[in-house]
C-alpha cells in the first residue's frame, strides 16, 4: 500500500472534523503528488505533540523558520510506509527522544495552515514520552522546552492548544 492510500484509509477512518477532513480528501482524489512537498497546491503532513502525561507536560519547539512554539512535524518523506510513521519519524527527529509511542487511536486531530512552502493539510497525532525521557534539539529548531499544560496556551498558538486539548481529551 503507499503512502497516499494509507493517508485516505486514515482520513475516512478519523471521527469529527467532517468537513476538514473532507477537504484532505477531496486534495488527496485531485492530486496524486498531495503527500509530498513538491505538491504546490498543499501537501498532507503529519505532526505528533509529544506529551508526558505522567508530568502534565508537553515538549514543543521553537521552528527554526516559522519562530513559533510548534509540536514536531513536517513533511513526508519516501521512507515513510505510514501517516502514523511519517509522525511518529517526525516526533523522534524533532525531539531528540528515543522511543516515542503514538498514542492509540489514530490522529489526533487535522488542522490546515498556510506556510511559505504552500498550504499544510496537517494529520496530527500525539506521541507519549518514555520515562526519563532527555530532548534534543535538532537542525530545524531554535530551542526545545517542555511546557506545563497550563503554560501552553501563553507561548503557542490555537492549533497547538486544540492539539493539547484533544490529546488530553482521549487520555
Amino acid at each position: 500500500m503507499s503512502l497516499h492510500d494509507d493517508a485516505v484509509l486514515v482520513l475516512k477512518g478519523h471521527e469529527g472534523q467532517d468537513e476538514l477532513r473532507q477537504v484532505y480528501l477531496d486534495h488527496l482524489a485531485t492530486h496524486p503528488d498531495g503527500m509530498w512537498k513538491a505538491c504546490a497546491d498543499g501537501h498532507v503532513t503529519a505532526s505528533a505533540l509529544v506529551i508526558d502525561p505522567s508530568r502534565g507536560r508537553v515538549l514543543l519547539t521553537l521552528h527554526k523558520k516559522m519562530r513559533m512554539w510548534l509540536q514536531m512535524g513536517g513533511h513526508c518523506e519516501p521512507v515513510d510506509e505510514t501517516l502514523a510513521r511519517a509522525a511518529l519519524r517526525e516526533g523522534t527527529e524533532e525531539s531528540g527522544i528515543a522511543g516515542l509511542t503514538l498514542l492509540p487511536g489514530g490522529p489526533v486531530r487535522l488542522d490546515r495552515h498556510h506556510t511559505p512552502c504552500a498550504w499544510h493539510l496537517d494529520v496530527q497525532y500525539a506521541a507519549l514520552a518514555p520515562e526519563g525521557a532527555v530532548e534534543a534539539i535538532s537542525d530545524e529548531s531554535l530551542d526545545l522546552r517542555w511546557f506545563p499544560y497550563a503554560e501552553v496556551a501563553d507561548v503557542a498558538d490555537e492549533s497547538v492548544v486544540r492539539l493539547l486539548e484533544a490529546t488530553r481529551a482521549r487520555l
